[in-house]
């Protein structure tokens, strides 16, 4: 130990990273953790997952109350809407969960490391000037915003944003327009939706949510036509220009045609997010990266270059806080010694929407491609609990084997899904199957009773419809 700074240094305090650092540290190594912002918690915390979850809540409380739809419940009254209160309980809530890693560093002996990482050799990196060598580096240094070219984001001017800037515009823009249909444009497009927002999505495909089923992306589309989002699909961005205080959008159907403009008080640029790799000089460590940016890994998360692991965004597979919070803990145990694995075939994915969209495992169309199937289907308007409570929109979807049973695939809409895809992915990974489900007693009145009853709709026996 005396050759080394650290057995472990994890590059970057997001999800990842700082869970691995904590894990590496439970497990008796020496941990330090890099992190440039001032505060932990990487992109989730700081101005992804939880700030946007906050203004979600925040804006479902208040469409459900400025709509008229408590009227309905017999709550009367009127709303008003303090947009600087509803940031600043999304700033506090931000601030406390940063805060808890810092407290969670300091309990289990966590060093942060403050500045930029840059490799200046295989097991030696620059932070700040200083130099560490470790015995085992992490590579967990996230994503970004990917931009458009030909559009430049302005978060400061707040006309044309990506998602940070979207997070914290200071009046309700009048039209926004949200240049992709996945999930992060999805989400915050529906929150400015409900603070009063005329919002317009543009999609380059045929449809909004590119890579989650067929249907569930159907069906989807119809909610929120019917709350109000309007959609313009297989349609192109070919330029943007800033004038007097609005941006002025030229869209043109993708596979080519006429082209028009779109006026609009805020532009979202939401079209994914790319590795952030950029500075590492991964060179100087034997390192490069493939054609999407990403450090390339084996199963068990080494780099090429003993010694160097990677995990998370800046790695191949979903960019999501949940897998990479899975895969630090994975590595810090697989660089202690143990065994540490994670089923990237079962990865749950939500849009954190109303009603929220879910899924894991298996499309209809790549099981399909695999052989033969059966799928069940439960609406949420049979569900007891879900009409009671006026959340009647969307369904349950199971996708299993016709031989096995085994469970292939789940698929949610519903204003709980997010919650209720975790019975689904226990029982995949377990390798379960819809007659699992389908026996396995559920509370009532409860909104997962209608993955049971899809889980019965497999055999042809739901009771409720």
């Amino acid at each position: 130990m005396a050759d080394y700074d650290f057995d472990v240094l994890v590059i970057g305090a997001g999800p990842g990273g700082y869970v691995a650092a904590i894990r590496a540290a439970q497990l008796g190594l020496k941990t330090a953790c890099v992190e440039s912002r001032a505060t932990l918690g990487g992109t989730c915390l700081n101005v992804g997952c939880i700030p946007s979850k906050a203004m979600l809540h925040a804006s479902e409380l208040f469409e459900e109350a400025a709509s008229g739809k408590l009227a309905k419940l017999g709550i009367k009254g009127t709303v008003e809407l303090d947009l600087e209160t509803m940031h600043a309980q999304r700033r506090d809530a931000v601030k406390g969960l940063t805060g808890g890693i810092e407290y969670l560093f300091k309990k289990n002996k966590v060093e942060w490391l403050k500045g930029h990482a840059a490799f200046t050799s295989a097991d030696t990196v620059d932070v700040a000037g200083k130099s560490y060598r470790a015995k085992n580096i992490v590579i967990a240094t996230g994503s970004s915003v990917t931009p458009l070219p030909g559009i430049t984001v302005d978060n400061e001017a707040q006309i044309i944003v990506d998602s940070t800037g979207a997070l914290e515009l200071a009046k309700v823009p009048g039209h926004m327009v949200v240049i992709g249909g996945g999930v992060i444009g999805l989400e915050l497009g529906s929150v400015w939706k409900r603070l009063g927002a005329k919002v317009t999505v543009v999609e380059y495909l045929d449809q909004i949510l590119p890579g989650m089923d067929g249907e569930i992306r159907k069906e989807a589309n119809k909610v929120f036509k019917k709350q109000g989002i309007q959609f313009k699909l297989s349609t192109k961005v070919t330029g943007a220009e800033v004038k007097d205080g609005k941006a002025v959008l030229t869209v043109e159907p993708s596979a080519g045609g006429d082209a028009e403009t779109i006026d609009a008080d805020v532009v979202l640029v939401s079209i994914g997010r790319r590795p952030n790799t950029d500075g590492l000089a991964l060179d100087k460590a034997g390192l490069s990266v493939n054609g999407r940016g990403q450090v390339e890994i084996d199963h068990d998360f080494q780099t090429k270059v003993p010694g160097i692991w990677a995990i998370g965004d800046c790695v191949p597979g979903p960019m999501l806080a949940h897998k990479a919070e899975d895969e630090g803990i994975a590595v810090a145990e697989n660089i202690a010694g143990l065994t540490g694995i994670v089923n990237h075939e079962i990865i749950p994915s939500v849009v954190y929407t109303m009603p929220e969209i879910a899924g894991v495992g298996l499309t209809e169309e790549q099981a399909k491609e695999r052989g033969e199937i059966r799928v069940g289907k439960f609406p949420m308007m049979a569900n007891s609990r879900a009409k009671t409570n006026h959340e009647g929109d969307g369904l349950v979807k199971v996708i299993a084997d016709a031989k096995t049973d085994r469970v292939l695939g789940v698929w949610i809409i519903a204003s709980l899904g997010g919650t209720m895809i975790a019975q689904a992915a226990q029982t995949m990974e377990f390798g379960g199957t819809s007659e699992d489900i389908a026996y396995t007693c559920h509370a009532h009145p409860t909104h997962s009773e209608a993955l049971k009853e899809a889980a019965m709709a497999v055999q042809g026996k739901p009771i409720h419809i």
